[in-house]
């Protein structure tokens, strides 16, 4: 799933390691979900919304095969 957790996280000068203390999970946690190789729990990602006051589609964009 493609996300656009890097440029919000950008935007606000946040570390990896500041959005991990932020949501409370690891910073490589954060990494993985910002290169796609995770996707997080639906409760994460409430909580990643919550946190840049956003609808969870507004950063988790869907990937659609072509």
């Amino acid at each position: 799933m493609k996300n656009r957790l890097k440029v919000l996280r950008a935007e606000r000068d946040w570390s990896q390691q500041d959005l991990a203390e932020r949501l409370e999970v690891s910073r490589q946690s954060v990494n993985a979900i910002e290169t796609g190789k995770y996707d997080p729990s639906l409760p994460l990602a409430f909580r990643i919304a919550d946190l840049f006051g956003m609808a969870i589609e507004e950063i988790f964009l869907r990937e659609t095969a072509d």
